[in-house]
């Protein structure tokens, strides 16, 4: 059965969208407007990492809107919540990662990131990793590995070569005619996917060895997902590029491009205006990003974040699963087929919990929980999980 959206006027992304008509949302629950109550445990793809309306977040957007939307251009006028912003993003980030330029999306802020690695560096190739998902955009979607979502939107970028990931022989392709090497630190779309610390370490020294850009793509996996702050701290190491997106904003679109100040000054000459953004830096989409930082902070989120992904993984014991990849509340639960992963996800719906697929690994099916559930959500939730996959087995 094809699924028809309310109005032939707004545009569908597929033929079978997961169809929740939303009334409100509120914490960890999404309701429907027949009054059904969904645990939201895919956070609109690691988005709502704070929950649904909260009050501290609510407040600030408030406050904002009460003051002014946008006025100007990104980067032409003063506005204090931008600066305010940047600070307090400054308190959860290395001395070198220092200068944030505020953006719409996390794909815009990927497709800043491999500009700013050509005009660095004056270099054209870029490496990435099969597996890889770094936005739908034309840069992005370059850098990307999935060729089923790319085959049709052919040529892309050209000098664009994809490495194995985590395969540590492989690194040594990389060579001094590279620009830049983007990475997810945990592989999002592939499936939670977990290099070792020997991989990034020696990643790490290859770009230093040949004066090549590290950006670490930390749209999905920033802002406390992994159980800390950036996943790059998992493995000791510091990129000379940061890019963030999606809880960054506390539900608000928001994306951002971290690095130095010293990098970040080449967008400003030769030529001028090197990057520019309309709405990036929108004063309400900043208010809202800012408010959630201050929450992270304040409430001591990620200090929880490990206990609760072990409480998920204790729980989700079953015999149709065959592994769970996790880090911190960043899930994939892999299982012996699309087919039964495509009747548990559906299942789930019916039972009142949201979970949902991965683009490229379609055997498994992803959680990634607001940071703020409790332990007895975390058992309800679960169990319902249990319930229903004890009726397909």
């Amino acid at each position: 059965k094809i699924f028809i959206m309310n109005t032939p006027f707004l545009a569908n992304t597929t033929m079978y969208p997961f169809g929740i008509d939303v009334d409100y949302a509120e914490g960890v629950y999404i309701f429907d407007k027949d009054g059904k109550k969904y645990y939201d445990l895919i956070a609109g793809i690691a988005v709502s990492n704070l929950g649904h309306k909260h009050p501290h977040i609510h407040k600030n957007l408030t406050a904002q809107i009460n003051k002014h939307l946008h006025v100007m251009v990104y980067g032409e006028y003063h506005q204090s919540v931008q600066e305010k912003l940047a600070i307090k993003l400054n308190e959860f980030l290395p001395e070198s990662l220092n200068c944030l330029y505020v953006v719409n999306s996390g794909t815009e802020a990927n497709e800043a990131a491999i500009k700013l690695a050509k005009r660095a560096t004056k270099k054209s190739r870029i490496i990435s990793f099969k597996g890889a998902y770094h936005g739908s955009t034309h840069g992005s979607l370059s850098v990307s590995a999935n060729e089923e979502k790319k085959y049709a939107f052919r040529p892309l970028l050209p000098d664009v070569f994809h490495l194995p990931f985590n395969d540590i022989n492989a690194l040594d392709f990389i060579d001094d005619r590279v620009a830049g090497v983007i990475i997810e630190p945990i592989q999002g779309d592939a499936g939670v996917r977990i290099p070792s610390a020997e991989f990034m370490k020696k990643l790490r020294m290859i770009c230093d060895k040949y004066c090549i850009l590290l950006i670490a793509d930390e749209i999905q996996t920033g802002m406390g997902r992994t159980g800390t702050m950036f996943a790059f701290e998992h493995f000791d190491i510091v990129p000379d590029v940061l890019t963030i997106g999606k809880a960054f904003g506390g539900g608000m679109p928001i994306g951002g491009l971290v690095t130095s100040q010293k990098l970040m000054s080449l967008f400003t000459h030769n030529p001028k205006l090197g990057h520019i953004t309309t709405f990036g830096g929108h004063p309400v989409c900043c208010a809202s990003a800012l408010a959630g930082l201050e929450v992270i902070q304040n409430e001591k989120l990620i200090d929880s974040v490990e206990k609760k992904g072990i409480q998920f993984e204790k729980r989700l014991s079953h015999p149709l699963i065959k592994e769970i990849r996790r880090k911190g509340l960043f899930f994939a639960i892999e299982l012996q087929s699309p087919e039964m992963v495509q009747k548990v996800v559906e299942g789930c719906k019916k039972k009142g919990v949201l979970s949902f697929w991965f683009l490229s690994c379609p055997e498994s099916f992803r959680i990634a929980p607001p940071l703020t559930i409790s332990n007895d959500e975390i058992i309800d939730s679960c169990q319902l999980i249990i319930d229903v996959m004890d009726r397909i087995s």
